[in-house]
């Protein structure tokens, strides 16, 4: 089978480490795989030698001619390629991809990577989406934010986990929290930054590592100086042996607003790592966690909530370390060959 991941770009993120690890293994099972990148030709993950990457656009900073240009490239690379599968994500290029594809007939399935209720143009995307014949979801929650058509031809198919790249850890774990993301406001470190404060204050010798980039680095380091909390906090930036700087740490901690499946959760559960997460929406870490059973599952914005969630690792360790061995078990559940395999049995029906 011929496949097409369509993609902005391959930088460090969600929905990059998804296709990275999708690409890899479809590869891997002898399909001849593709990686068509829309508006950069940056490249973070490893990619099997086999796979090939083209770029195909620029970043339009909302140029009208700039979109208008991608779609119509697109165009002529469906009609080309009619004997191709295309998997598009996230929503914008999903958008485009549809709007390319119209009329044509081309093998074609979208995929909401997040929660749809946060995109700022929902009667736009839902207009276009009318003309998709194919989506993934990948939770009950974010499938029934669509029409009933798309839900009827549409598939649950989770992130998937490449297990064999992650270590797990035995022995005395570090004084260290930890949590790997975008330095973004959907991600809520400011949440985590004043429960970690109150933290910080009663655990002389815990500290808090943040693993990624983003808009709000500088607004994160002022909120910590402000707090105190300065050189408690070490901002590491992307970092691409991350697994191996947090196995040992003594708990990952996702305080975010809002979450498809966080891929950085899921790693850090299928490590053996404790986790603690807010009860996001669309439901992704609800479903990863069951509550005290293999982690901590948290109200959305409750910072007293959070920080009792930390006090409550650092204080029982042995039943931390119980629900990290408990967490494990996601790696049967969403293996990347599991995953593969779905996502194989889609393109063919």
């Amino acid at each position: 089978m011929r496949i097409c991941f369509i993609i902005p770009s391959m930088t460090g993120g969600g929905a990059e480490r998804v296709t990275a690890n999708l690409a890899n293994r479809l590869d891997e099972m002898g399909h001849e795989v593709k990686i068509m990148m829309t508006a950069s030709d940056d490249v973070a993950y490893k990619l099997n030698d086999k796979i090939t990457v083209e770029q195909i656009g620029e970043r339009t900073h909302g140029s009208i001619m700039g979109r208008v240009q991608r779609i119509f490239t697109l165009r002529k690379y469906f009609k080309q390629n009619k004997d191709t599968v295309y998997v598009s994500m996230p929503t914008d290029t999903n958008m485009f991809a549809v709007m390319a594809s119209m009329f044509l007939p081309v093998k074609l399935i979208i995929s909401e990577r997040n929660d749809p209720n946060q995109y700022g143009h929902k009667c736009l995307r839902d207009f276009l989406y009318r003309f998709a014949k194919k989506m993934v979801f990948q939770t009950e929650d974010a499938r029934d934010c669509y029409s009933k058509r798309l839900q009827k031809v549409g598939r649950i198919i989770p992130n998937p986990i490449c297990e064999e790249k992650l270590e797990t850890y035995t022995g005395e774990r570090s004084k260290r929290f930890v949590v790997v993301g975008r330095l973004e406001p959907q991600k809520n470190h400011k949440l985590l930054l004043e429960a970690f404060a109150e933290v910080a204050a009663k655990y002389k010798d815990y500290d808090l590592y943040l693993y990624g980039k983003g808009s709000l680095e500088q607004e994160l380091k002022e909120r910590c100086a402000n707090l105190g909390i300065a050189d408690r906090v070490h901002f590491e930036g992307f970092c691409s042996d991350v697994h191996k700087q947090i196995v040992d740490a003594a708990a990952y901690v996702l305080s975010s607003d809002y979450e498809g499946i966080s891929n950085s959760l899921l790693e850090a559960m299928a490590m053996g790592i404790p986790v603690i997460s807010t009860d996001c929406p669309i439901g992704g870490s609800r479903m990863l966690i069951e509550n005290e059973k293999n982690g901590l599952l948290i109200p959305v914005g409750d910072r007293q909530a959070l920080t009792d969630a930390m006090k409550y690792i650092i204080e029982h360790a042995e039943a931390a370390e119980k629900m990290g061995e408990e967490a494990k078990k996601v790696r049967e559940r969403f293996s990347i060959q599991a995953v593969a395999d779905a996502w194989l049995e889609y393109m063919k029906e």
